[in-house]
C-alpha cells in the first residue's frame, strides 16, 4: 500500500508537470513586417502563420503586424529589434538590414541580376547561406528566403528612357545604397519610410519612387499617384523570414525543424504569387492608365554603366569575397 501511495502521487505530480510543461510551451510570436496588409509579404506571413499554427496543434500561433507597427513605423529597425529579442519574428528586405548589416546589399547591387534563374541561385544557394550566417552573427536567424522582386522605377514628372531623364527628379529611397545609386544618375534622393510614402507621393513632396510591381506597385496601389514606369530592373531585393536566435533557442530540434518547414513553405508560396503578380502586372498597370516603358537592351546598357560607380563603392563595402561568390553563382545558373 506504501509503494502504491508513493506511486500514485509521484504520478499525479507527473501530470501536473506534464501539463505545466504543454501550457508553457503555448505561445504567441509576434511577426512585423514593413508593407501593409494587401502585400504578398503580408501574405506569406499569414500563410506561416496558419501553417505553423497547424502542424504545432495551436501549441504556438502567430499574430502578424503589417506596417512596421511594433517598431514605431521605423522599418529599418526591425531586424536590429529581432537581434536583440524584442521583437519575436521578422519579414524584412535585404536592403532595410543594410544599416545594420551592410553586406546584404549584396543581393541589390545594380543590375546585379538578369533573371529568377540567377536570383534563386543565390537566394536558395550557398551565397544565402552565407548571408544567412552573417545575420546570425547578429542574433537573426533566418528561416527562409521570399521575394520583394526586381525593382522599377515610377514618378509623375516624364518618362524614364535614359540617365538624363532621372536628371533633378525628387526620388523616395528605402536604403543608404538606393541614396548612391540615385546621386549616380542625378536624381535627389530622399530616403523615407514606406508609411510615409504615398502622402508624399500625392502631395508632391516627391516625384517619384521605385519598388517592385508584384510586391508593392500593385497591392499598395501606387499606380493612383504616379503615372509613369520604366521596367529598368535595375535591382533584385529578396526579403526574408528572420527569428530570434534567443526565441530560436528555446526549442528543441523536432520544433526548430517544423518552424523551419513552414517558415520555407510559406515563402516559396510568397515567391510565387508576387513572380505571378509581376508577370500580369504590366498589363494590369497599362489599364490603370500608368504609361509604362520597357528600355531596348542598349538604353539598359546606359543604366547600367550610369549606375556603375554605385555598384563599385557598395561592392567595396561588401567585400570582394561575397561579391565573388554571388557572381559565381549567377556565372554557373547561365
Amino acid at each position: 500500500m506504501k509503494f502504491s501511495r508513493i506511486t500514485g502521487t509521484a504520478l499525479a505530480a507527473g501530470f501536473v508537470v506534464a501539463m505545466g510543461v504543454s501550457m508553457a510551451s503555448a505561445q504567441t510570436l509576434r511577426l512585423s513586417h514593413n508593407t501593409g496588409d494587401t502585400t504578398t509579404w503580408h501574405q506569406g506571413a499569414e500563410r506561416f502563420a496558419e501553417l505553423l499554427a497547424e502542424r504545432s496543434d495551436g501549441d504556438l500561433t502567430v499574430r502578424v503586424f503589417p506596417n512596421a507597427q511594433l517598431s514605431g513605423g521605423d522599418q529599418m529597425r526591425q531586424a536590429e529589434m529581432v537581434g536583440r529579442g524584442a521583437l519575436d519574428l521578422v519579414v524584412t528586405s535585404a536592403i532595410n538590414v543594410t544599416p545594420l548589416v551592410p553586406e546584404m546589399a549584396v543581393f541589390s547591387l545594380p543590375y546585379l541580376y538578369s533573371n529568377y534563374d540567377q536570383v534563386d541561385a543565390t537566394t536558395q544557394g550557398a551565397p544565402g547561406q552565407r548571408m544567412a550566417d552573417i545575420l546570425l552573427e547578429r542574433g537573426i536567424v533566418v528561416l527562409a528566403w521570399g521575394e520583394n522582386g526586381f525593382r522599377e522605377v515610377t514618378n509623375n514628372t516624364r518618362p524614364i528612357r535614359s540617365p538624363e531623364d532621372m536628371r533633378g527628379l525628387n526620388m523616395r529611397v528605402a536604403g543608404p545604397m538606393y541614396i548612391d545609386v540615385m546621386n549616380a544618375l542625378g536624381a535627389n534622393p530622399q530616403q523615407m519610410q514606406w508609411g510615409e510614402t504615398m502622402s508624399a507621393l500625392q502631395q508632391g513632396v516627391v516625384d517619384g519612387q521605385e519598388n517592385p510591381i508584384g510586391a508593392v506597385i500593385i497591392p499598395q496601389q501606387v499606380y493612383e499617384v504616379q503615372k509613369y514606369l520604366t521596367a529598368w530592373h535595375y535591382s533584385y531585393d529578396p526579403i526574408f523570414l528572420g527569428i530570434a536566435q534567443s526565441v530560436w533557442d528555446e526549442y528543441d530540434a523536432d520544433q526548430q525543424s517544423m518552424i523551419r518547414e513552414a517558415a520555407q513553405e510559406a515563402m516559396a508560396y510568397q515567391r510565387d504569387i508576387t513572380r505571378e503578380g509581376t508577370a500580369e502586372g504590366i498589363a494590369f498597370l497599362r489599364e490603370q492608365g500608368m504609361e509604362v516603358y520597357e528600355p531596348s537592351n542598349e538604353e539598359l546598357a546606359a543604366f547600367r554603366e550610369a549606375t556603375q560607380p554605385a555598384f563599385d563603392q557598395w561592392a567595396e563595402r561588401v567585400g570582394p569575397e561575397i561579391v565573388g561568390m554571388f557572381q559565381d553563382a549567377i556565372a554557373a545558373a547561365n
